[in-house]
């Protein structure tokens, strides 16, 4: 791809035919197009000074940036909207296993619900247990069972009423993702590639934090007649590229907060920004806390887990020892203050007590756990997320909004109105290079800022600048190796570029 204005016809170049003529016409609206987006460089800033020497500059990252990684971001829109619906789907698809009539206050007591699972699968093994949170909800036994994947259990569903069993289900996450959301959700994570397809995730979301800011300052940057145009597109212009720029750049406007936390969230579980966003929030104090489940002296306490551990203790085998029961123990838990009606129960393993936990994300969040002695139901220890760091509470926010339980259907609904705009943003940016391409000649792409850009700026804020782009690069690897990659194309193509015009000069 040369994005350098192609050579025009020497000045003995033969009458035209017709098709020669609707060729040149087109040509001559692709370059009045391109000359549109140079005027845009020298004269699009609403102010002179620093911002007049950056933006060329700006430009040309958010050009390429849009170009080349746009085809990650429209995945990740496409499958992220997917999945901010598959909440509500997953009620409709699995409702018989979800869902059973009330049959007034009483249910049975969990150790008959949790008897029925085990006899219903006598080859699994309990871990954990979630009472039915609502009267016309199922309890959920999970299970490790032969056939499972590692990393997700088996969710056997418990009629709280008459111990019928009404489905069986992988289950995986502490939200209990069901086979829909979790196919879905691994789409949008590794494209169902294992680990390898993590880096098209990351790399998206190294860039669109990049590609978002340099929108909105080359946005707000622009002259404009009217203020309003900031902030809704100009319908009055002709179907063309600059009535798409109004369009492009007013939804990039409303949406750029949420897509930029998006990024920020999406980063912290990813494979290697995720381990320096991790360390450096360890070194700040910000390390997720976790309940201790472990019996006195024996080593290997099961109840531990970091932001989103499922089930902690029942892992290590079963319980040898003097047991209070499952009823009992959730009775202690309330007494000990876990009075959410949304827990999760990990039984007991070889060293390990009981662990209660509130599971309620939905803001304002109930999150406190509790481990109990299974001999008699003694507190051994307890943990409130009133306790948690402040770093560490923060990351559980933006986690749980970004997977979508934050805030109920409103944060699924808020996930899926992102997900639609920037599928917007990235088709109408394509858009805008379709239309001012080239047709005749070497280029295949409207033609970007010019290059050499960087070197109009002063060394105050050349030099600031780079080592900003060098710290960012380091501390987010994939940015930093595509970024790398981006400036080696540049590169090449100006070298190409240069070649092609000493070649046709001398011709």
């Amino acid at each position: 791809m040369s994005l350098d204005t192609p050579a025009g016809p020497p000045a003995d170049t033969p009458a035209e035919t017709p098709a020669d003529a609707a060729d040149t016409a087109t040509d001559t609206a692709a370059e009045s197009s391109r000359t549109e987006t140079e005027r845009e460089t020298a004269e699009g800033t609403a102010t002179p000074g620093l911002w007049q020497g950056l933006r060329p500059l700006a430009l040309r990252i958010h050009f390429y940036a849009g170009l080349l990684v746009g085809p990650l971001l429209l995945i990740a829109a496409v499958s992220g909207l997917l999945y901010a619906l598959s909440f509500q789907a997953e009620k409709l698809v699995y409702r018989d296993e979800l869902t059973v009539s009330a049959q007034g206050d009483r249910v049975l007591p969990l150790s008959e619900q949790v008897k029925a699972a085990r006899e219903a699968r006598p080859d699994g093994t309990v871990t954990a247990v979630w009472p039915a949170a609502e009267d016309d909800q199922t309890t959920r036994v999970l299970m490790s069972a032969p056939g499972v994947e590692e990393g997700k259990s088996l969710a056997v569903f418990v009629d709280p009423y008459t111990a019928e069993i009404r489905g069986e289900l992988p289950s995986f996450g502490s939200t209990g993702a069901l086979p829909l959301r979790t196919w879905l959700d691994e789409l949008h994570r590794d494209l169902h590639l294992g680990e390898p397809g993590r880096n098209y995730s990351e790399l998206a979301a190294s860039w669109l934090w990049v590609v978002a800011l340099g929108g909105l300052l080359l946005w707000l940057g622009r002259r404009r007649s009217a203020r309003r145009d900031l902030v809704r597109p100009d319908r009055s212009l002709p179907k063309g590229r600059r009535r798409t720029l109004t369009w492009h750049g007013s939804i990039g406007l409303w949406a750029v907060i949420g897509l930029v936390l998006l990024s920020a969230t999406g980063l912290t579980w990813s494979r290697y920004a995720g381990e320096n966003i991790g360390a450096v929030q360890d070194q700040l104090g910000g390390a997720t806390p976790a309940v201790s489940a472990v019996l006195g002296d024996t080593p290997g306490g099961a109840g531990a887990g970091g932001d989103h551990a499922e089930h902690g203790a029942g892992h290590g085998g079963a319980h040898q020892g003097a047991d209070i029961g499952i009823d009992r123990a959730l009775a202690a838990a309330r007494t000990a203050g876990i009075d959410s009606g949304q827990v999760a129960i990990s039984l007991p393993a070889e060293g390990t007590g009981y662990v209660v936990r509130e599971r309620d994300t939905t803001f304002p969040v109930q999150l406190d756990s509790v481990a109990l002695n299974p001999a008699d139901g003694a507190v051994l220890d307890e943990l409130s997320f009133a306790d948690y760091p402040v770093l560490a509470k923060l990351t559980r926010y933006g986690i749980d909004a970004h997977v979508g339980v934050f805030l109920g259907l409103a944060n699924q609904l808020a996930l899926a109105a992102l997900a639609a705009g920037l599928i917007v943003l990235i088709v109408s940016g394509y858009r805008m290079w379709w239309l001012r391409r080239p047709t005749r000649g070497r280029a295949l792409g409207g033609r970007p800022v010019p290059r050499g850009a960087w070197r109009r700026l002063p060394v105050t804020v050349l030099l600031p600048f780079a080592a900003a782009t060098a710290f960012v690069g380091w501390f987010v690897p994939l940015l930093g190796i595509s970024l790398l990659a981006f400036l080696a194309l540049d590169l090449a193509l100006g070298a190409l570029a240069r070649f092609r015009t000493r070649s046709a000069g001398r011709a």
